[in-house]
């Protein structure tokens, strides 16, 4: 766990940095790197993942999940697994919506009216 959004918050509140550096076992200059760090190329690789996820989804009107937008995402060049597909899929909010409606039936049981 990172105590970075810590101190960030006691940045804000008025109090010390060094203060709650020293209390947190951390270097201020470790805090400040980190704070005006720009992402890394695994997270910049994922937003540029996520967009194209998220245009294939919709392009197949939210019908693909995770297998075969990896397998539209593999036909086209981007490399990537489908695990991470999986993931980003999840936390872009993309999910597989069924175009056909379930079967209807006369009885809602008929096995069970026996």
């Amino acid at each position: 766990m990172t105590v970075h959004p810590f101190i960030e918050a006691e940045k804000r509140a008025g109090h010390s940095v060094k203060r709650a550096c020293e209390l947190l076992k951390v270097s201020r200059t470790a805090f400040y790197a980190r704070r005006a760090a720009k992402p890394g190329p695994r997270a910049v690789r994922d937003a540029e993942l996520a967009e194209q996820i998220a245009d294939v989804h919709t392009r197949s009107r939210g019908t693909y999940s995770a297998p075969r937008v990896h397998a539209v995402l593999k036909r086209t060049g981007a490399g990537c697994g489908r695990r991470r597909v999986a993931r980003l899929m999840r936390t872009a909010g993309c999910r597989r919506t069924s175009e056909r409606a379930p079967p209807r039936t006369d009885e809602s049981a008929p096995f069970l009216m026996r």
